[in-house]
């Protein structure tokens, strides 16, 4: 069964189509990339597939379901959890609250006053699992506000991670992001496809998207231009002329 399936997803603004009658694909455990240049309508794209804007047309499903209409919340109980461009993380809390936090959201149990101690136990175990997962292990109680810009890529990261999402959507990760730090996140990102999950990403880094895709889609004024493997991508002669010398 396919893990996320656009169909003729469409989204106009004043009669002009921000994004274009889009079909795609995402299969259990497949890494594609979202490429094209500022205006093509990537991060629309994601806000249509993620709720955040309902599309004029066409339909969103996960895993055979179809979520066209759900709201956010009701997407991410069903499996589909997202990213943003800029840091979404409690700065005055330590990563291990932050983390535990989002485990609890999960289990249904974060506003309550009385938990068990085995109910605690649990939420501190997935929460270390996950820290151990993004290479957080270690800064437990560093507040997040402390931490270097890419290390709360990686708590971001992890937050998404403990809602146990089946399709995650990246929203260029290395936004903002120095050479240095890029290295230790593609690590982290590269082990999400682990026990099938999915991963959509829009990314600007080339490097980054030829090194991590399976396939690689490609966007020109919000409609779909391509989507094959990285190879089969950077040798298309129309992806060429349009993109050759240009930013992704």
């Amino acid at each position: 069964m396919t893990a996320l399936a656009l169909r003729g997803l469409t989204w106009r603004v004043g009669g002009v189509s921000i994004v274009d009658n889009v079909d795609l694909d995402l299969a259990p455990g497949e890494f594609l990339a979202v490429i094209g240049p500022n205006g093509a309508g990537k991060t629309s794209l994601f806000n249509l597939i993620s709720g955040l804007r309902r599309p004029t047309a066409g339909t969103v499903s996960v895993y055979g379901r179809d979520v066209t209409r759900l709201t956010p919340h009701q997407r991410a109980r069903l499996g589909l959890g997202r990213t943003f461009q800029t840091s979404a993380v409690f700065g005055s809390l330590s990563v291990a609250e932050n983390v535990r936090l989002a485990v609890q959201a999960r289990r249904g149990g974060s506003m309550r006053l009385w938990r068990s101690a085995r109910d605690e136990r649990i939420v501190a175990e997935q929460a270390a699992e996950v820290l151990e997962q993004v290479n957080l292990a270690g800064r437990d109680d560093v507040p997040a506000g402390a931490l270097s810009h890419g290390e709360k890529r990686k708590l971001e990261i992890a937050l998404l991670l403990a809602a146990q999402p089946k399709v995650m959507l990246l929203d260029e990760p290395m936004a903002g992001m120095s050479a240095e730090e890029v290295p230790a996140l593609v690590d982290v990102i590269r082990g999400l496809t682990r026990d099938g999950r999915s991963v959509l990403m829009v990314e600007h880094h080339m490097e980054v998207v030829l090194d991590l895709a399976d396939r690689v889609a490609v966007m020109h004024h919000g409609a779909l231009l391509v989507c094959d493997t990285p190879d089969v991508v950077m040798a298309n002669q129309t992806v060429q002329d349009a993109y050759l010398g240009e930013e992704l």
